[in-house]
């Protein structure tokens, strides 16, 4: 049980950064589908970067900084160009599966291999947690990334809630033209939204990539920033409430894996648990909220 319950943790952070991260997007009325090809993209950088130049430090910044790039050019062509969102954020998820494809191609690998590091290098045991039972194994040995992204469950919270910058987002998502009459720049806020959810993508990247198994290959996020928009739409941008279908995700992701292990040939059929789990998810949520719509008469 203990290391179904490390592994849901394990496997949560990706989704739960990307999530994090995309709330205040989604608060801003800006559907950020991109979350996917930023994520692969910090996930790819981070470890191309440190690969060419053997240092771990400079895969971690580059990796967030291009992520914010790619966080500019997405707010550049759909906030101020007013350009379709959903189209913008397309494109940017395969261009980056292609820019990472070609990258691969011209090394004449299908991977990218950390020889110098290791994945036990970024784990952190931590002093007097990892003697308790149970509650050491679950929590212990885990990377300084995943102990940062539930520590900025609250952050994130106190910042949407009890922060100038974030009654400003709500607002300008809520009702553009209010904010507009209070003086707000509502692009500002947008353009700050979106490069939020950009530097949380980089470091889910990293995380995935560089972190937990010092290699790449491509398309390695497998859907994660999709799920994550999930987890935002079931959680209605709430940071606890995403935080927690997000977990949800990990445990299914989790259990997959465990599952698998006991399949024998028939492993990859449980390779589509998370999948299933998001779809049924999505389905009840959008009852409810239909149901309670229907309720008040809306």
């Amino acid at each position: 049980m203990g290391g179904i319950l490390y592994d849901c943790l394990y496997h949560a952070v990706p989704i739960l950064l990307c999530v994090l991260g995309g709330i205040f997007a989604y608060k801003a009325n800006v559907l950020n589908i991109a979350l996917e090809g930023m994520m692969l993209a910090g996930a790819f950088v981070s470890v191309l970067v440190s690969f060419q130049t053997g240092s771990i430090v400079l895969g971690y910044l580059s990796a967030i900084l291009v992520c914010m790039v790619i966080g500019l050019i997405f707010a550049f062509f759909g906030v101020t160009c007013k350009g379709n969102v959903i189209v913008i954020g397309l494109a940017i998820n395969m261009s980056i599966t292609a820019i990472a494809g070609f990258v691969l191609q011209l090394m004449n690998s299908a991977n990218i291999k950390l020889d110098f590091a290791n994945a036990a290098d970024f784990k952190i045991d931590l002093p007097v947690i990892k003697n308790i039972p149970f509650l050491g194994e679950v929590l212990s040995g885990h990377t300084v990334i995943t102990y940062i992204s539930f520590l900025a469950i609250i952050v994130i919270w106190f910042l949407m809630y009890r922060t100038k910058f974030g009654v400003y987002v709500r607002v300008v998502g809520e009702n553009e033209d209010s904010a507009k009459s209070l003086g707000l720049n509502t692009n500002k806020y947008r353009y700050l939204a979106i490069l939020l959810g950009a530097f949380f993508c980089s470091l889910a990247g990293v995380n995935l990539a560089l972190e937990r198994m010092t290699i790449f290959t491509n398309n390695m996020t497998a859907g994660r920033g999709f799920i994550a928009v999930a987890a935002i739409y079931c959680g209605r941008g709430d940071p606890l409430s995403c935080s927690i279908y997000a977990v949800v995700f990990g445990l299914a992701r989790a259990l997959s894996v465990n599952l698998s292990l006991y399949a024998g040939a028939a492993a990859a059929v449980f390779d589509v648990i998370p999948y299933v789990v998001m779809s049924v998810v999505l389905t009840v949520v959008s009852m409810v909220k239909y149901r309670n719509r229907k309720v008040r008469g809306i």
